[in-house]
């Protein structure tokens, strides 16, 4: 079955939709220049609302000391979605890293990141993240194929998922834009029509 992540929650209220929709991993955006930012303290309390399936603080170039303490604080993994090196997420703890990439000509990813939880592909952006514009899949599947645990971000949305998913093979997929009224406010209806098409893409 193919993994299910929702990002950029700032309500409880999505966060326990997400729940009841079974979602594998729910992104918690730590970035201030996102518009779906949540500062730390908030944080805390959204993270109380996730039970029975995995929290994910996505951060973009933290300080070695910021990653930590999002660990600390309860956070199950750590979105790297800046520049940040291999050997910082050594430092981190790798098993506990999903390490983001654009999918922009000439991406390079190097074999030890397979040790990571998984990597993730978006689109080539200049923004971190958000952008509701599609990854390159072609990129995508050939890191499936060279046995990388990929989540593909980018662009999805309930109608396209099923294609990405039949041709790319993932190991999850990624979604935010598409499933929101304003960033950072959840669509309910939109959240129940891409899981079902997730949890459909490989019935016939």
């Amino acid at each position: 079955m193919v993994k299910i992540k929702l990002c950029g929650f700032t309500r409880e209220e999505d966060i326990k939709k997400a729940l009841s929709l079974r979602v594998d991993y729910l992104g918690i955006i730590l970035y201030s220049k996102s518009p779906r930012y949540v500062e730390m303290c908030r944080a805390v309390k959204l993270l109380e609302a996730v039970k029975g399936s995995k929290s994910v603080a996505v951060m973009v170039n933290p300080t070695l000391e910021e990653a930590k303490e999002a660990l600390e604080m309860g956070f199950d993994l750590i979105q790297l979605h800046g520049e940040e090196s291999l050997d910082f997420a050594m430092e981190i703890g790798i098993e506990r890293v999903i390490k983001a990439f654009r999918s922009c000509l000439g991406l390079k990813v190097q074999e030890e990141w397979k040790e990571a939880h998984a990597v993730l592909l978006d689109a080539c952006s200049e923004s971190y993240g958000g952008s509701g514009k599609r990854s390159d899949w072609s990129t995508a599947k050939g890191l499936v194929e060279r046995g990388f645990r990929v989540i593909l971000a980018g662009g999805l949305n309930s109608e396209s998922v099923r294609d990405a998913i039949r041709t790319v093979k993932p190991f999850g997929v990624d979604v935010s834009s598409s499933i929101e009224v304003i960033p950072g406010i959840k669509d309910h209806k939109k959240m129940e029509e891409f899981v079902h098409a997730v949890k459909n893409a490989l019935g016939d």
